[in-house]
């Protein structure tokens, strides 16, 4: 069984691995952001509620997200294992996540982080030419992922893997891999 949790700072490349390594390990991928996307066009009420915030350029709720990943985690094709994209973004949300797998009997076998450095992914999301893009927005979401992020590596200190994700999408993939079976 596998069930992952990938971080990294913004432009790292955690959806393109994600990607890559749900396929890799057959494994459905789980992104907050499309679970946000799927819940607000399918109007639930969590997504009516997520839509508030999304609309308004603010952080979805912890209390929203936390149930819209119980919700995708007892899904079936859940039960092999998972790779989660973006959650937790904090460690009440790690705590939470802790409590629903234990509620299974279940804990996650690793949490994977790509190591990237900060000039490297903010060439990458320049690169991308989006209009909000600017270097001083990206090295501010740099700082927002270093203060809420560093204590979730903390949290996870016992399964944290560490891995270069610099590099080609396979090679990083090879990379992550070959950690994940060092573990075993």
């Amino acid at each position: 069984m596998t069930r992952l949790v990938l971080v990294g700072p913004p432009g790292a490349g955690k959806g393109t691995q994600a990607t890559a390594l749900s396929q890799k390990l057959d494994v459905p991928h789980i992104s907050t952001g499309d679970l946000f996307r799927a819940h607000v066009a399918e109007r639930t009420p969590l997504g009516e509620e997520a839509k508030r915030y999304l609309d308004s350029g603010e952080l979805v709720p912890d209390t929203v997200t936390n149930e819209m990943v119980r919700e995708r985690l007892a899904e079936d094709d859940t039960k092999g294992g998972f790779l989660l994209d973006g959650f937790p973004r904090n460690t009440k949300q790690a705590e939470v996540l802790g409590q629903l797998l234990a509620e299974s009997g279940q804990g996650l076998d690793a949490v994977i982080q790509l190591e990237v450095p900060e000039d490297v992914v903010v060439a990458r999301l320049l690169s991308r030419g989006r209009t909000d893009d600017t270097e001083e927005v990206i090295r501010r979401r740099q700082q927002v992922y270093l203060s809420e992020t560093a204590p979730l590596l903390d949290y996870y200190s016992d399964i944290l893997v560490k891995v270069d994700g610099v590099g080609e999408v396979d090679e990083v993939s090879d990379r992550v891999l070959a950690a994940l079976r060092g573990r075993q």
